[in-house]
């Protein structure tokens, strides 16, 4: 119940997020496509796809890894790469390269039959017996989160970008989860369990 609770009041609460140019984002976008594509979408499996990421999120993503720079690593969310590219960023850029990307339409991707079985029990119905919260919960059946509550879209993401987040956020390296949720629930997951989430998401779209 509390958890519920908690979920609620994050999805009807909103912070004051600036509305972003999506033409002076895509203008702004030349630096990122290297590794996250030329629409976003990227083709290497290390790097997240963007494209189609809600707004919000995208720019909390950015704020957090230009605040891990400044920080050094103890606030946000630091990256040797991410967060080198989000320093020099202002709030009004960081704003376009939200709305840009979030304008343009993820790729397809699919989920490999062998996983659809465990992936879907998992991600739709958690385990009750070791306290696992189901996927579901917070990033709906489609994977497709909520803007408001800031429950990124994982639908069509890669493989391996998911898998190294869970990973990250199981031994605490990550730690920009709200109220540490994503930290509470990657701590009850095997690696079996990361490894079969991790390719469930891509075909949830």
């Amino acid at each position: 119940m509390k958890k519920l609770a908690l979920i609620l009041s994050l999805i009807v609460s909103c912070s004051a997020w600036a509305t972003g140019n999506i033409e002076a984002g895509k203008a702004k976008s030349l630096t990122c496509a290297a590794c996250h594509g030329a629409d976003g979408n990227s083709q290497l499996a290390i790097y997240p796809t963007i494209a189609g990421q809600h707004a919000k999120y995208i720019e909390k993503q950015l704020q957090d890894f230009k605040l891990g720079m400044t920080s050094a690593g103890k606030q946000g969310r630091y990256d040797p790469v991410m967060s080198g590219m989000a320093m020099p960023l202002s709030d009004e850029d960081m704003a376009d390269l939200a709305a840009y990307y979030a304008s343009v339409p993820i790729a397809h991707a699919t989920t490999p039959e062998d996983v659809v079985d465990q992936g879907k029990v998992l991600y739709a119905a958690g385990d009750a017996e070791r306290g696992l919260t189901a996927c579901i919960a917070c990033h709906g059946p489609r994977g497709n989160g909520t803007e408001l509550s800031g429950f990124p879209k994982i639908s069509g993401q890669q493989p391996d970008y998911i898998k190294a987040q869970l990973e990250r956020f199981r031994s605490g390296e990550r730690g920009n989860d709200m109220n540490a949720m994503m930290r509470d629930i990657a701590q009850k997951l095997t690696d079996d369990d990361i490894a079969i989430l991790s390719q469930y998401v891509g075909g949830l779209h």
